[in-house]
């Protein structure tokens, strides 16, 4: 078959950009987070969330700073009422840029492959070409601190998960150590932003205490000041009432994240994560990441952080489809969990969109091919109803020609390609002319 170059065309096709326009990495990111100043700050799907998690920060301690710091900066001798207001406000800033590194950061999320990995056991000749339908394993095993782990293949980042990696089903991405996804910081929590959510929430136990101190401190000073008792100091003034609203607060919100702090503190001391925790059960078993206490607090806390693998505001070209696959690599691999239907899902390794080669006939036999297929559909009129059955595999190219022209589309899109419009045209045209032909023939 000979290859026809598409049409010369002054404006694009439908569904076809210039290689001149290009976008930001974010603006075509493939999983479901949420970007902020142009990709500098990347965030969950649920990132409405975080606005409740900083008003639960915000507004107790701003209660706190008028109603119960004010009263108490000028009850302390040389001035160190003064230091409540200023530890107050540091507290509560120090607690929001923590709050700001954990779920506006790449959490270590692992690129997308654009393509399923080369099975290791391939088998191709001079040309390149290769078995067809090598099925990759579904698991692999290697050795960590000398103990077998075992890995598996992500189907929708076709990529073999290094340890202790995992997929969120929320932000439908790998990530690196991945630890759980928290939706009051809207984000995931892995490897690069795991220190500062520990600090994040172990800051915010300390400022509950904090306030749940010094509100009680308040209370004290009025029943020593107007010898009273603590029932009739609670409502002795707004700000008694407010200490009373704060010390409640603060009581229920010290139980979540002092928990918190304290599981925390229990998976550093062994080198686990959440996620490893609940699912393997390291108790039962050797932990072939556990270092020991000193050495796994100072990975968690002294080591360098390793830099993001995603370039998030990099300039790309913008593309309508997958880039054409290399020669030795267009054999037909099978995704572990696809089945038969290994050439179907491009997010689970589909096949690019068929070329132009595939998709066009020559105008110079497009007269036979048609009159081929006329004279063999009259052969099979004439034939049994068992031999009607058998497709001869020249039948086929056509029907494959049809698949191949709907291997670009998405399944949602019922519009037709540009390709095949053209070549429908062409072929209408073609058979109206045949038809004419013999009309004039049968006249004559």
């Amino acid at each position: 078959m000979h290859a026809v170059a598409p049409p010369n065309r002054s404006d694009p096709l439908p569904g076809f950009i210039t290689g001149s326009d290009e976008l930001r990495a974010y603006q075509a990111w493939k999983g479901s987070n949420k970007f902020c100043l142009g990709g500098t700050f990347i965030f969950g799907p649920d990132v409405r969330s975080l606005a409740l998690t900083v008003f639960l920060i915000v507004a107790p301690m701003s209660l706190f700073c008028v109603f119960v710091a004010r009263e108490l900066m000028f009850d302390f001798a040389n001035n160190w009422g003064i230091s409540i207001m200023v530890v107050a406000a540091v507290f509560t800033f120090l607690d929001l840029v923590l709050l700001l590194l954990t779920s506006g950061r790449d959490p270590g999320i692992i690129p997308r492959n654009a393509y399923p990995p080369e099975p290791e056991s391939c088998d191709g000749n001079a040309e390149g070409v290769q078995t067809p339908q090598t099925r990759l394993p579904r698991i692999k095993e290697v050795e960590v601190n000398g103990t077998t782990v075992k890995i598996k293949y992500c189907d929708t980042c076709m990529l073999y998960r290094p340890p202790r990696c995992s997929h969120c089903s929320i932000c439908n991405n790998c990530v690196e150590k991945f630890d759980h996804h928290c939706p009051w910081v809207s984000q995931c929590i892995g490897l690069r932003n795991y220190r500062f959510f520990f600090m994040f929430v172990f800051s915010t136990t300390l400022l509950c205490i904090y306030v749940f101190g010094f509100c009680w401190v308040y209370i004290k000073r009025i029943m020593d000041t107007e010898a009273t008792s603590i029932w009739k100091a609670m409502i002795r003034t707004p700000s008694s009432i407010a200490s009373i609203v704060l010390i409640a607060y603060t009581f229920i919100a010290v139980w979540f994240v002092g928990g918190l702090t304290g599981f925390h503190l229990y998976l550093i001391t062994t080198n686990q994560t959440t996620y490893e925790n609940f699912r393997y059960r390291y108790d039962q078993r050797a932990n072939p990441y556990n270092k020991g206490v000193a050495e796994n607090f100072k990975e968690i806390f002294c080591g360098s952080m390793p830099p993001s693998k995603n370039k998030f505001r990099a300039k790309i070209s913008r593309e309508t489809g997958l880039p054409a696959r290399p020669v030795a690599s267009s054999a037909g691999f099978v995704s572990p969990n696809m089945g038969n239907k290994g050439v179907e899902d491009i997010e689970m390794g589909r096949k690019a969109a068929a070329s132009w080669s595939e998709l066009e006939v020559p105008l110079s036999d497009r007269g036979d091919a048609l009159e081929l297929v006329e004279n063999k559909s009259n052969n099979v009129a004439e034939t049994s109803p068992e031999s009607r059955t058998m497709v001869d595999e020249s039948d086929r190219i056509g029907i494959q020609h049809l698949r191949r022209a709907s291997w670009g589309r998405k399944s949602e899109s019922w519009e037709m390609p540009p390709e095949v419009v053209a070549i429908s045209s062409s072929r209408m045209g073609i058979g109206s002319s045949i038809r004419s032909t013999d009309s004039s023939r049968q006249n004559v």
